[in-house]
C-alpha cells in the first residue's frame, strides 16, 4: 500500500483508516470537496492557496469548514514531516458531512486531510483527444467547487479516450469551446502567442494555471485567455497541461498529429520549478 497519513479528529493515522459509514451522507449522496497541493524537493508551492481552495469548496457546497486554511497549511506541514525530507507527497485536504437528507447537514461537516508518497513525473508528456463529454454549465452542478462529484464526468472522458488509444481527453464547455482536460487545465502556444480558455464558470481556474500564467507574462510572452475552438488545437505549435498532479506536462500527440515538447511548454515548467524553489524575484511570486 503506498505510505500515507491521515489527519482525523486530532490524531494522525497511518495508511488508509475506515472513516465513512454506509450511512455517511457523502458516501451515498457525495458531500465530499477537495484539494490537492503538492509537495517535492523540500518544498510546497502555493499551499496556502490549496488549502484556502478546500475551506472555500466545503462553504460554497453548504458545509460548514471548522478549520482555517491556516490551520490546514501548518497540519500539511506538520504530516511532510512524518516522511523523509524531500519525498514527492500528494496533500489532500478534504472535507465531507456525515448527515443531511439529499441537501448536507453543515453542522455535520468533518475534515481529513491525507499525505501520501506521489512521484512526479518526468515531462515524457502524453496523448489526447477530443471527448465527446462536455462539461456542465454553472446552473448544472457544482463547478465552483473541486467536488467529488465532478469526478466521475472526468472518468467516463479519460475511459472513452483510452478506448481509442489515448491518455487524455480534451472537453468541451456546454456551448462547444474547448473548457479543459479531463485532469488539469489546458494551454496552447501558436506562432509565439499562448492560450488558454478563459474561465467561463464551467471549469475550475487552477492554481497551478493561475500561476503559469502569471509566470509566463512576466517573463514577456503574450498569454490570451479566450475562447478557443477545438479546431484550433489540430493546428497548434504546442499543447499542454497545467494541473497539481503532473505540474506542466506536453501533449506529444493530438488526435493523429504529433507534436514536440516545444519551447513555450519547456519555459513554463522552468519558470514553475524556479518558483517552487524560490529562485525568482519577489514580483513574481505574490
Amino acid at each position: 500500500m503506498t505510505q500515507a497519513w491521515s489527519y482525523v479528529d486530532g490524531q494522525w493515522l497511518e495508511g488508509n483508516p475506515p472513516i465513512l459509514g454506509p450511512l455517511t451522507h457523502a458516501t451515498w449522496l457525495s458531500s465530499i470537496v477537495f484539494d490537492g497541493a503538492r509537495a517535492f524537493e523540500g518544498v510546497a508551492p502555493d499551499l496556502d492557496l490549496h488549502c484556502q481552495r478546500a475551506v472555500d469548496s466545503a462553504i460554497r457546497m453548504g458545509m460548514r469548514p471548522g478549520v482555517s486554511a491556516a490551520e490546514i497549511e501548518r497540519l500539511a506541514w506538520e504530516g511532510i514531516g512524518r516522511f523523509p525530507p524531500g519525498t514527492a507527497l500528494y496533500i489532500r485536504p478534504l472535507f465531507f458531512c456525515e448527515e443531511g437528507w439529499v441537501s448536507p447537514d453543515p453542522a455535520s461537516t468533518r475534515f481529513v486531510l491525507t499525505l501520501a508518497e506521489n512521484p512526479m513525473k518526468e515531462p515524457g508528456g502524453f496523448t489526447a483527444c477530443l471527448s465527446s463529454y462536455r462539461r456542465p454549465a454553472p446552473d448544472q452542478a457544482p463547478v465552483d467547487c473541486k467536488a467529488s462529484c465532478l469526478y466521475p464526468l472526468a472518468g467516463r472522458a479519460l475511459r472513452e479516450a483510452a478506448a481509442r488509444g489515448f491518455d487524455n481527453a480534451v472537453l468541451t464547455d456546454p456551448w462547444g469551446a474547448v473548457a479543459e482536460f479531463a485532469t488539469a487545465n489546458l494551454f496552447m502556444a501558436k506562432d509565439g502567442v499562448v492560450s488558454t480558455p478563459a474561465p467561463n464558470g464551467t471549469f475550475l481556474n487552477g492554481v497551478t494555471r493561475q500561476r503559469v500564467l502569471k509566470l509566463l507574462r512576466l517573463d514577456g510572452m503574450v498569454v490570451l485567455e479566450r475562447e478557443i475552438e477545438p479546431e484550433e488545437l489540430l493546428d497548434a505549435d504546442e499543447i499542454f497541461s497545467t494541473g497539481n498532479h503532473m505540474k506542466v506536462m506536453p501533449v506529444r500527440r493530438y488526435e493523429q498529429r504529433e507534436l514536440i515538447y516545444g519551447p513555450v511548454a519547456h519555459r513554463a515548467r522552468e519558470l514553475y520549478w524556479d518558483y517552487a524553489h524560490g529562485r525568482l524575484p519577489e514580483t513574481h511570486c505574490m
